[in-house]
């Protein structure tokens, strides 16, 4: 497996590893191994998406019930808490980089880049933009100020080349395709502002639907209203911030977007069954 104690492999310390911190894209770790010959990972999961590209020889790559013969030039994505397993070739072991990161917007972003559990595999040929931007990421090491700075941005970078390359183009006419698109969009505004006070209708208005289709979309897609959804994201979310004992109930009212604290506690309740002291106790 990564890590120091691998005689030919190298790896960067976790940059960051708070799954709690809300931001849009954190960087968890960078590195690069020169395998030797069987070397494997897993089966098992990671807890974060972590994409491998490979510089030269080969490996397997199994996930979701699919196996990939992968090859210099390609690259493959791992998902959260989905088996995986991946190993070097025996003849000709592969040489690979890879960066691990989560946030409220990787996964968007791995779906704007057509890259997700279904279809975790691309191929990058036109030049050594990839390779040259993982091996910034990993020369960042030398940095005695602003390392955490420059990973993000080269994160940002790396991810936007997977966009420009592989993005799909705008939904196409097919019904369907607009459906998931728009129900998307609704769970990534959702994801960006739970926090602040939020109506349906600004909803509805980002995304340029009107209220009942978006209901519709969402009845289809995760069975709940548009409402609902967000009543349970933001629940969810408290959840998570009551770990944190430093933050009293009404601090962790206000973070999800109830500055009243007596309805955060009757909506709480109604969800989990217990009000929010009881919970956390």
């Amino acid at each position: 497996m990564h890590g120091g104690l691998l005689r030919r492999g190298f790896m960067l310390e976790k940059i960051l590893i708070s799954k709690l911190d809300h931001t849009d894209l954190n960087m968890y770790k960078c590195g690069f191994e020169d395998c030797a010959p069987g070397h494997s990972w897993g089966p098992g999961v990671r807890d974060h998406f972590l994409i491998h590209y490979v510089h030269k020889g080969k490996g397997v790559f199994h996930f979701n019930n699919a196996v990939y013969h992968l090859t210099p030039n390609q690259g493959f994505l791992i998902c959260p808490d989905m088996l995986t397993h991946y190993r070097a070739d025996m003849k000709d072991p592969w040489s690979y980089s890879w960066v691990g990161f989560h946030g409220l917007k990787a996964e968007a972003y791995l779906r704007q880049a057509n890259l997700s559990a279904s279809s975790p595999v691309f191929e990058y040929r036109r030049d050594d933009f990839l390779k040259d931007c993982l091996t910034q990421m990993i020369e960042t090491k030398n940095l005695e100020k602003g390392r955490e700075a420059r990973l993000i941005g080269l994160l940002y970078i790396f991810i936007s080349k997977l966009i420009e390359e592989f993005g799909a183009a705008a939904p196409s006419g097919k019904n369907a395709n607009r459906k998931e698109e728009y129900f998307r969009k609704a769970v990534e505004f959702i994801g960006m502002n739970y926090s602040r006070k939020i109506r349906i209708e600004e909803i509805s208005r980002y995304i340029g639907l009107d209220r009942s289709y978006l209901f519709s979309i969402f009845k289809q897609y995760c069975g709940a209203s548009p409402q609902k959804y967000l009543i349970n994201y933001r629940i969810g979310k408290a959840c998570e911030l009551m770990r944190n004992n430093e933050l009293s109930i009404g601090d962790v009212s206000r973070s999800v977007g109830y500055e009243d604290t007596l309805l955060f506690s009757k909506v709480f309740k109604k969800l989990k069954g217990v009000s929010p002291r009881e919970y956390r106790i």
